[in-house]
């Protein structure tokens, strides 16, 4: 049977922790959020897909064809002419649902107003708050000299917090960065990155969707692609409930068609009842 056409390639597993998924290397989950608010999206000659606001202050690009490993690169801007104000990239193997987590909460907060998603506290105690989705998730923490780093449980996924100051256009650039996500085994480990003045409530949703516990789907074809750490269970078909069993009664019994007349035997009706004859009185055969 062709690749295509095996059932068992198409079988849904759920998938966990999320963050060794990897990658289901579609846009439409991420971009959603945004598209939905009618920014405008745009494709070139490769395959690469932009997504920008109506005023041009946030940009998203997913990169399939990029320079690099990067294939999500998000940009916000107090001047759509000028450098950037902050930077969020997401390397090509960062499973889809983390960005759509960040992608949806950019959404939110661009609906909100520029304090949203262009202001950034710059305050220490604010970074530590934006770690709380971690701590809450049972990661362990370490304070360094210059930065703070967070530990998943099973030692497979982390997150640094650079406390030290940093030179914005190294950040703008690619060199630099004030937080770094990475997670998988050594030596196959996807990462993503946040830039200085990236707003709390953005960084502290791309933690989150990190963190959650939900399982994500995957398909039987992409199985051998996951490391031997995540957890693939089959996704068991729903159980039909009482209801959608009358239902589907219900629905069986409008569609049954009665066979045509020229199908159906014909029956004779049988012949009426002959009337006796009774001789009428004075009259005579």
């Amino acid at each position: 049977m062709p690749h295509n056409q095996d059932p068992e390639q198409w079988r849904e597993y759920h998938v966990t922790p999320r963050y060794l998924a990897g990658s289901t290397y579609t846009a439409g989950p991420a971009l959603r959020p945004l598209v939905n608010l009618g920014w405008k999206l745009t494709r070139d000659e490769l395959g690469n897909v932009y997504v920008a606001s109506p005023d041009h202050t946030v940009r998203v690009g997913y990169l399939p064809e990029g320079e690099d490993a990067t294939l999500w690169k998000i940009t916000a801007y107090f001047d759509p002419f000028a450098m950037p104000r902050w930077l969020v990239t997401f390397q090509n193997s960062t499973p889809t649902e983390i960005v759509a987590g960040f992608t949806t909460a950019l959404a939110a907060a661009y609906t909100d107003g520029p304090d949203s998603y262009l202001y950034y506290g710059n305050d220490t105690l604010a970074d530590l708050d934006v770690g709380t989705p971690l701590a809450a998730a049972g990661w362990s923490h370490r304070y360094g000299t210059t930065d703070v780093s967070f530990h998943s449980p099973d030692g497979l996924a982390e997150v640094h917090l650079r406390r030290h100051p940093l030179d914005h256009h190294a950040e703008m650039t690619g060199h630099q960065e004030r937080w770094l996500m990475h997670a998988g085994p050594p030596g196959d480990r996807w990462y993503a990155t946040a830039s200085s003045f990236t707003p709390e409530g953005l960084v502290a949703a791309m933690n989150t969707a990190l963190t959650d516990p939900a399982p994500v789907i995957r398909y039987g074809y992409g199985l051998d692609r996951l490391p031997p750490q995540a957890t693939a269970t089959p996704v068991k078909p729903p159980v039909p409930t009482p209801l959608d069993v009358r239902r589907a009664q219900a629905a069986n019994a409008r569609t049954t068609v009665p066979p045509p007349a020229s199908a159906r035997p014909v029956i004779p009706a049988p012949p009426p009842p002959s009337t006796p004859q009774v001789p009428r009185p004075g009259h005579s055969r």
